[in-house]
């Protein structure tokens, strides 16, 4: 695949760096999970750029220093880009694939960036920018069926007669699809259009809230828009942030700058 993410600005010492490991894991699945569930701790999702009436950078120099020298995360591209970055540096063998997000209450392109990763002989779903309901540890492609339990969430994979897999994750009403996605191998520049529709179209759910999402042992901390919502161990505690009080819940709360 033509996916050029090596960019002069990134390092895998400062990538590490940013995620709090001292050293890279050993090349095993368990060994990309600790990489990726170190991303999610660390690096949240957030979309500051698009509101800030800004279209998101699809250079890859320019989401490394983003993320790692400006103390800030990104949406999907950025986020799950970033991984690549890492994947590669370590010679670990993917690619990209379009995923069809299906939370809105009307079809939507495929828009949503994940990652398919070969790892010790199997294939897995590692995915680090779906916001509040995204996998916190990779899925094995061949778990069709099977609940999976990921720390304090459960998800599981579908996967229909023509090759289309589903994320679900279970909620207050039962099982909530996520989205779906073939394995049909995507390049980085397939993402172009897609990230100029999710950065300017005013029925994204970017362009309408402020969304910042970031990942934790026990749970997530969310903030949408005025809203911050502490999930810890099934327990939800929710409390609204006036507009002045903004800017230090980011740096406190998220560690943006």
């Amino acid at each position: 695949m033509k996916n050029d993410m090596h960019p002069a600005t990134f390092s895998l010492q400062r990538y590490l760096a940013r995620i709090g490991i001292t050293s890279a894991p050993d090349m095993t699945a368990e060994g990309l999970a600790t990489l990726m569930r170190a991303q999610l701790y660390t690096v949240p999702f957030e979309n500051l750029d698009v509101q800030a009436g800004k279209i998101v950078s699809m250079v890859p120099d320019e989401i490394a220093t983003k993320i790692l020298d400006h103390s800030r995360g990104g949406y999907c591209y950025e986020v799950n880009g970033l991984f690549a970055m890492a994947l590669e540096a370590l010679d670990v063998p993917y690619y990209f694939v379009a995923a069809r997000p299906m939370f809105y209450p009307v079809r939507r392109p495929k828009t949503h960036m994940a990652l398919i990763v070969t790892i010790e002989g199997e294939r897995y779903l590692f995915d680090l920018g779906f916001g509040g309901n995204g996998i916190r540890l990779p899925l094995r492609l061949s778990d069709v069926g099977v609940d999976i339990q990921q720390e304090n969430e459960t998800f599981r994979l579908l996967l229909s007669d023509d090759g289309i897999y589903t994320v679900q994750s279970r909620g207050n009403d039962g099982w909530e699809d996520q989205y779906g996605f073939d394995l049909t191998p995507q390049e980085w520049i397939d993402f172009v259009p897609a990230n100029h529709l999710n950065s300017t179209h005013p029925d994204t759910i970017f362009v309408k809230k402020l969304l910042v999402v970031l990942q934790n042992p026990t749970g997530k901390t969310i903030l949408l828009d005025d809203v911050l919502k502490i999930i810890s161990d099934g327990k939800t505690e929710t409390r609204e942030i006036p507009a002045p009080d903004r800017a230090a819940v980011l740096a406190d709360v998220f560690g943006l700058s």
